[in-house]
C-alpha cells in the first residue's frame, strides 16, 4: 500500500508539471515585450562591446534588419551615451533633469539630500538618445546610507561619457567632496558646467543669510564663468535656471554634440531603467519631506510591499521604516492624523503620476538606526550597482 501511494503520488506531479510546462510554452507573449527584451539584451551587448572598442556589426544577426534600424538607428551620426549629473546637494540637478526630459522622474523638495539614489532618466529624438543619471548630493559620508549614495555617485561618473556639473551662484569655488574635480579631470571625459538658478541672481537676490556686514560682494555672472573655468579648464561652463528654462535649450544642444556616435541603447520609448514601484515609493518619501520636520525625512525610508495593478485601479501597501520608537509617533500623529495626511497627500501625487486611481496603505515600522547598518542599507537598495 505504501509503494502505490508513493507511485500515485509521483504520477501526480509529473502529470502537473507537464500541464504547467504545456501551459508555459502556449502562453502568448505581447510582440511588444518580445521587442523590448531582444533589444534590452542588445543594448547590453552593444554597450559592452563598444566600450571594449571592437566591431559590433556582427551584433546585429540577433535582430530583424527592420527592428534593428528603426530602434538602434544606424544611420551615420546618431549619437548615445550616458551623461552624469552632479553637484553639491539642493543646487538644482534633479529640477534640471526633469526639465529636460519634460517628464517629473525626480523627486524634488526644497531640503538637501532629497535624491538618495542614482536615477536615470531616458530623452529619445531621431538624432541622439542621451541617458541622464541623477546622482546624490556630494558629500563626504558620515554613515553607511551616505557612503552607499556616494557609491552610486561613484559608478555614475565612471559610467559617464559627458559629465554635468551643476552649481549654484552662491557656491565657493569647490563641492563638498572636491575629490571629485580631480576625479573628473583624471578620467579625460567631456565636461560641462551648469551654473543654475541665474534667475534669482540677475534678479539681484542673495543666499539666505549672506547679508550680514562685512560679508563679501556677490560675484557677478560674468565673474563666476571665470571662476568656474579656472577649477574645470576644458569644461563649457553655460549659465541656465532650471526651474525657469533659461538656456536649457542650448544646453541640451551642446550635450547632444558631445556624445559619442553609437547606436540607441534602450528602446525608444523609454523614460528610465527604473521599475514603477521604485517611483511609488521615491513619491512617498517625497511628502515626508515636505510633510515632517527636523530629523524626520532624514531618518525615512519606504519600502513598497505590494503593487498591483489593474485596468482601473492600483493598489499600493508601503511600509514607512524610521530609526528610533520615538520617530514612529510622531510619524502616526495624535489619533493617526499625520501619517492620515501623509497619506492623503502621497495617494493624490500617485494618482498624478500613474494616470489612474490609486488606493494606498501606510504603515510605519521601526529599524533601529538603520541608517548606521549596513545590513539594512544594502535591504534598501543602496549598495545594488
Amino acid at each position: 500500500p505504501l509503494s502505490r501511494s508513493l507511485l500515485q503520488m509521483a504520477s501526480f506531479r509529473l502529470w502537473h508539471f507537464t500541464i504547467c510546462l504545456v501551459a508555459v510554452l502556449l502562453r502568448p507573449v505581447c510582440p511588444l515585450q518580445q521587442r523590448s527584451r531582444r533589444l534590452h539584451r542588445l543594448s547590453f551587448r552593444l554597450r559592452q562591446a563598444k566600450g571594449d572598442g571592437v566591431d559590433i556589426t556582427h551584433l546585429y544577426a540577433d535582430a530583424d534588419d527592420d527592428l534593428w534600424m528603426e530602434e538602434a538607428q544606424l544611420s551615420e551620426g546618431y549619437r548615445s551615451g550616458f551623461i552624469t549629473i552632479l553637484g553639491n546637494p539642493n543646487v538644482g540637478k534633479s529640477t534640471l533633469m526633469n526639465e529636460i526630459l519634460g517628464e517629473k522622474l525626480s523627486i524634488v523638495t526644497h531640503k538637501a539630500q532629497t535624491t538618495r539614489h542614482r536615477i536615470r532618466g531616458i530623452l529619445t529624438t531621431d538624432k541622439f538618445q542621451m541617458i541622464y543619471s541623477d546622482t546624490p548630493g556630494l558629500l563626504n559620508p558620515r554613515y553607511k546610507l551616505q557612503e552607499g549614495m556616494m557609491k552610486f555617485v561613484n559608478t555614475a561618473i565612471k559610467d559617464a561619457d559627458v559629465v554635468l556639473v551643476v552649481v549654484d551662484p552662491w557656491q565657493e569655488e569647490g563641492f563638498q567632496d572636491n575629490s571629485v574635480v580631480e576625479r573628473i579631470k583624471l578620467q579625460g571625459k567631456s565636461c560641462f558646467v551648469a551654473i543654475n538658478k541665474v534667475d534669482a541672481l540677475l534678479k539681484g537676490q542673495r543666499m539666505p543669510g549672506a547679508a550680514k556686514a562685512g560679508e563679501k560682494e556677490q560675484p557677478t555672472l560674468d565673474e563666476l564663468i571665470i571662476s568656474w573655468q579656472n577649477v574645470l579648464p576644458s569644461a563649457r561652463v553655460m549659465p541656465i535656471s532650471a526651474l525657469e528654462g533659461t538656456n536649457t535649450t542650448a544646453l541640451l544642444e551642446e550635450l547632444a554634440a558631445a556624445l559619442p556616435e553609437g547606436p540607441m541603447l534602450f528602446p525608444s520609448a523609454s523614460l528610465t531603467d527604473r521599475p514603477e514601484r521604485f517611483f511609488a515609493s521615491e513619491i512617498i518619501r517625497e511628502k515626508i519631506l515636505l510633510n515632517y520636520a527636523d530629523e524626520i525625512p532624514y531618518s525615512c525610508e519606504v519600502a513598497v510591499e505590494s503593487f498591483k495593478d489593474s485596468e482601473a485601479l492600483l493598489t499600493i501597501q508601503a511600509i514607512i521604516f524610521c530609526a528610533r520608537d520615538s520617530q514612529k509617533g510622531i510619524l502616526i500623529g495624535k489619533q493617526g492624523a499625520s501619517i492620515k495626511n501623509l497619506g492623503i497627500a502621497s495617494r493624490e501625487a500617485l494618482q498624478d503620476f500613474f494616470g489612474k486611481k490609486v488606493m494606498l496603505e501606510t504603515k510605519v515600522k521601526v529599524a533601529k538606526n538603520w541608517r548606521a547598518n549596513e545590513a539594512d542599507v544594502r535591504r534598501f537598495g543602496y549598495y545594488d550597482e
